[in-house]
């Protein structure tokens, strides 16, 4: 047994220092930005904010929203292979350089992400997603299917340390997620003591990805827009949000109405009603890692998008950066011991 007693840091952790700007107004900041991915050499641009591969966010109506503002879209390893055809068929042209197919890690899982790539070869983006991305089986999948789709972009997480981080990027992954425990929904924590605090994941794993010309996604904790622009600026090169996109006319889930309000179902990918719905229930040998909750009902999502941008080109013109590729380079974080005055709880 070992303690690592440098102290890590999630948002609540900190505030950005502002910085002298000559930047006029906020319209003048530009989110967008171009990658090059390390293993198949080609470019990617638009705004590197991402919907969650869960299927009460990473839904086909989520997709279309979010790509008329090039926007990304992990889609939940759900649909089926039929639905997939089905999706390309009434799509805006172009759509593809936005969704990601999402898959486990299962023979399963291969064959049907063989069978959606084969029916749709516009498909330029796979999603590999595990809770558990420091097990072995994961990494051999990402190297098998790296050799079995040489051509497209892989994502693969989730991982929280720097040499994990390499270790896949140097198997097959072009981009790598980040994040153990953050999630609004995610029990992990809890259940197991396993973790890492979002902010200082992020700074460590964007490091080494950076180092070997990779991308790193910030997964999971992001609860308002000022979170989103910590995580740029901490080096995410995407932020992915589950619950700040759940809610919404284009999110899964139910539409409920109780005490006269409107609510929508939103639940972890680990939770129990998302294995009662996908595999049968919760099995035997494990916990259930994910809980269930009932969010207020939000409308079209194209509000909460433009709140989210906003923010964060706010975020830029405080710290004077007119692009959001500069915004880590203007960041000086500073630790703090609270966030925000809260006497007032209204809008």
């Amino acid at each position: 047994m070992r303690i690592e007693w440098d102290v890590k840091l999630g948002f609540k952790d900190v505030m950005f220092r502002p910085k002298r700007s000559t930047l006029k107004s906020r319209a003048l900041v530009d989110l967008g930005r171009t990658f090059r991915f390390m293993h198949t050499g080609t470019e990617w641009t638009g705004v590197p904010i991402m919907a969650a591969n869960m299927d009460t966010v990473g839904t086909f109506e989520m997709a279309r929203a979010l790509a008329k503002r090039t926007l990304f879209t992990a889609v939940h390893k759900h649909y089926t292979v039929d639905e997939w055809r089905g999706f390309f068929a009434g799509a805006p042209e172009g759509i593809a350089d936005y969704v990601a197919v999402s898959t486990g890690t299962s023979d399963e899982d291969l064959k049907k992400l063989v069978a959606i790539g084969g029916e749709n070869p516009q498909l330029r983006f796979i999603c590999i997603d595990v809770a558990n991305g420091y097990a072995e089986h994961f990494v051999d999948f990402v190297k098998r299917a790296r050799e079995r789709f040489p051509d497209k972009v892989i994502l693969a997480g989730n991982v929280v340390t720097g040499e994990m981080v390499e270790e896949l990027l140097l198997s097959g992954a072009d981009v790598v997620k980040v994040g153990i425990g953050p999630g609004s929904v995610c029990t992990t924590r809890v259940k197991t003591g396993v973790g890492y605090p979002q902010l200082s994941a992020i700074i460590e794993c964007a490091d080494a990805a950076h180092g070997i010309g990779g991308q790193v996604i910030s997964d999971g904790g992001c609860t308002i827009p000022g979170d989103v622009a910590k995580a740029f600026g901490a080096g995410a090169d995407f932020v992915m949000l589950g619950g700040m996109l759940a809610g919404h006319d284009e999110s899964g889930g139910d539409l409920i109405e109780k005490d006269g309000g409107k609510y929508k179902q939103f639940y972890g990918m680990s939770s129990a009603t998302a294995m009662e719905k996908h595999a049968g229930g919760v099995a035997d040998y494990r916990a259930s890692e994910g809980k269930a909750v009932e969010v207020p009902y939000r409308g079209a999502v194209e509000g909460t998008v433009n709140d989210i941008m906003g923010g964060v080109r706010s975020t830029c013109t405080y710290v004077g950066a007119s692009m959001l590729k500069e915004l880590t380079k203007r960041t000086t974080f500073i630790r703090v011991a609270e966030q925000e005055n809260r006497v007032y709880d209204g809008k």
